[in-house]
């Protein structure tokens, strides 16, 4: 791990208490037709953390969210290093809070300030990202979105990365991670808004 490197994980680890780092990265050569030349690549990274909130209601999540920041940062180096260099063309993000946490207990710490953070550290994109959240025991799959960068009407970027580990989120825990992907679905040919089209403005 380079200095920096440590550093990102560092500002993390001071503002949540972090258990495990997880990633997974998957290589698609074929969905059923012939293998295309470049292999697509998905990914996910993921992060757990003790829920400060577990089993007691509280209005203000602010200090879920004010420090995301970092989280979004580290969340994409890590997810942007498991594509092995290649540049991210869709991405989207989630979280599973466990049983004895609330969903937007996720949802606080995947706001806009994780995402600008996140977005920045994948290189970059117009669009919104794409998002899902819910409560669940350790264990259960969360299929997070994906949708191109630039633009969320090119359809053959949307896709998934599915999720799961086995022993997160434990009921007092926060389960967040993010997805990104090297371009759209091996085989897609279903029309709509290209790449090549797309203006590039978040939605076309």
């Amino acid at each position: 791990m380079t200095a920096a490197q440590a550093r990102s994980t560092a500002d993390v680890t001071a503002a949540y208490d972090v258990r495990a780092w997880y990633g997974v990265v998957q290589e698609i050569r074929h969905e059923g037709g012939s293998p295309v030349e470049e292999p697509l690549l998905k990914a996910a990274a993921a992060v757990v953390i003790r829920n400060p909130f577990a089993g007691r209601w509280v209005d203000d999540l602010s200090p879920l969210t004010e420090p995301s920041a970092a989280l979004g940062v580290e969340l994409g180096r890590r997810a942007r290093a498991l594509l092995g260099g290649r540049p991210v063309e869709s991405y989207g993000k989630g979280g599973v809070a466990g049983t004895n946490g609330e969903q937007d207990h996720v949802v606080a710490c995947i706001t806009t300030v994780f995402g600008d953070a996140f977005r920045e550290a994948v290189g970059g994109g117009s669009a919104w990202i794409s998002s899902t959240t819910k409560t669940a025991s350790a264990g259960t799959s969360i299929d997070v979105p994906l949708a191109y960068k630039d633009a969320l009407y090119v359809r053959s970027h949307y896709d998934a990365v599915t999720l799961t580990v086995p022993d997160a989120p434990r009921p007092d825990e926060l389960l967040l991670c993010v997805a990104v992907a090297t371009g759209g679905r091996v085989h897609q040919r279903v029309g709509g808004l290209t790449v090549a089209e797309a203006a590039g403005d978040g939605l076309r």
